[in-house]
């Protein structure tokens, strides 16, 4: 038998087993919402909105809480939904090997399983970190085994409020368009999910398109063979595509900060107990804000083994003290100012994150100016202001949008959709588009729809009491006991 049939032969039987450590957990977990329909439309209760990491887990957290009438939506075509094959230039994922999220605690469902099934327990043993492409596999591993209804090239486009249920119009790539009604409404759309990958505008507005890419975008690193490549960004993506250019055998690479040393402090370690991946949304306003701030303030650095994969190149260097402050192009050279000169390109990746901005998004844009920011409802203390995370959604409870005026005919709509995107983490922490604090974040995220669904239809479900009469005393004599031969 060959290796690979091997392998084979032992997810399948890892899915098995999986299937039945399921049916052995499975009370209560049947289907109990009561089912809508909408001029003879089939209505799903929730519609979720990324195939992702954070979609899948919470279709399959979702079920487990006894909703099924639930579907998937993704724009990638299938095995391209998230980072991890498209954008991603990591080698392995930042977080360690044993972090679980998308099992939801059952052990045939976790990495480690996955992995031994594939590898072997003595490849676990000694791996540092999980690859990529291995994460992406795992993910389609699940949503195999699970069976997660997911439809792929469907792009929201906009979401509309109609009596009383989501009128939610999706796009495919060829520009076809699907109408579907839904009770609820999940935004699990990652990391960019709350806006848009943010270019200063002053690359942007001052040099053509074919001079820079965005660490997001697609980059064709084979055409930089020889170039000089400027990077712009501290964080770990601009060292990843730093570390790709290199690898690809640019000429040279020179990545440029504007903080005085490359940041060191991963405060994602720190929150990875569950005291606070848990409980942090129970904080008060003042407290949450400052967690953030210090959170945001220390961003995520490169892993050691990301900083060497740069730094083991010659040709490669980096700047701390070195904002750029301009772009021009001279020819077919890029010249970029900074307070200690000018400096030259060939080619420059932006690695400067994302900005949150509901309207720039195609899904949230026709009610952005309807839902409540942090800046509109908290005021920080003198010498505590921030705007960025000003600008993100102040949510409920329940992941859920609230409305910036309780009176816009908007508001409803609003509390039935729930962002879970990475744009929730000020208000619920470290949760959407993290796998650190998926498990909780999910939980607290499908229990919450639960309850609405239920409490919503608490008069059906005490109809449906009311008229329950299934007899489980038939009979009031005992059974006959044969006589032993």
């Amino acid at each position: 038998m060959s290796l690979s049939q091997q392998c084979s032969d032992a997810l399948t039987e890892l899915a098995a087993k999986v299937r039945e450590d399921l049916a052995r957990i499975g009370y209560a977990s049947g289907s109990w919402s009561i089912p809508v329909t909408h001029e003879d439309s089939h209505v799903l209760d929730v519609a979720i909105v990324g195939a992702g990491q954070g979609g899948q887990t919470t279709c399959f957290a979702l079920r487990r809480q006894g909703i099924s009438n639930v579907e998937v939506f993704d724009r990638a075509q299938r095995g391209g939904e998230g980072p991890w094959v498209t954008f991603a230039r990591m080698l392995t994922l930042r977080t360690p090997k044993h972090v679980t999220g998308p099992d939801l605690g059952i052990p045939s469902l976790t990495p480690q399983s996955w992995y031994e099934a594939r590898y072997g327990a003595e490849a676990w043993q000694s791996l540092d970190k999980i690859s990529r492409q291995d994460w992406q596999s795992y993910l389609d591993w699940i949503r195999d085994t699970l069976e997660i209804p997911v439809t792929n090239d469907q792009e929201l486009h906009h979401v509309g409020w109609e009596n009383g249920l989501l009128r939610l119009t999706f796009r495919d790539s060829s520009g076809n368009e699907t109408i579907r009604l839904a009770r609820k409404l999940v935004l699990a759309t990652g990391i960019d999910g709350g806006g848009s990958w943010h270019i200063p505008s002053f690359i942007s507005d001052a040099l053509p398109k074919s001079a820079y890419a965005h660490t997001h975008e697609t980059i064709d690193f084979e055409a930089l063979r020889g170039k000089r490549i400027g990077v712009l960004g501290a964080g770990a993506s601009a060292f990843d595509n730093a570390a790709t250019a290199l690898e690809k055998g640019a000429g040279s690479v020179d990545l440029c900060l504007r903080r005085a040393k490359i940041p060191a402090v991963n405060p994602y370690r720190w929150m990875e107990n569950a005291g606070f991946l848990a409980h942090f949304s129970e904080l008060p306003d003042l407290q949450r804000w400052r967690f953030m701030c210090r959170i945001y303030s220390l961003n995520q650095p490169p892993p050691q083994d990301t900083f060497w994969r740069c730094r083991r190149h010659p040709n490669f260097a980096f700047h701390p003290e070195t904002p750029w402050t301009g772009a021009r192009m001279e020819g077919d050279e890029v010249v970029i100012s900074t307070p200690n000169g000018e400096m030259r390109f060939d080619f420059l990746i932006i690695g400067t994150g994302f900005t949150i901005d509901l309207s720039q998004r195609p899904e949230t844009r026709d009610f952005a100016s309807s839902v409540m920011l942090w800046r509109d409802c908290f005021m920080p203390p003198e010498g505590e202001e921030n705007a960025l995370l000003g600008s993100h959604p102040y949510l409920g409870s329940r992941f859920q949008f609230e409305p910036l005026d309780p009176a816009d005919p908007k508001a409803e709509m609003l509390e039935n959709i729930h962002n879970f995107t990475f744009a929730s983490m000020p208000t619920m922490g470290l949760s959407g588009a993290s796998i650190s604090g998926m498990r909780f974040g999910v939980e607290k995220l499908a229990r919450g729809i639960a309850r609405d669904l239920f409490v919503v239809d608490g008069e059906k479900h005490l109809a449906s009491l009311l008229a329950y009469e299934t007899e489980e005393l038939i009979s009031l004599d005992p059974p006959v006991e044969k006589a032993h031969s």
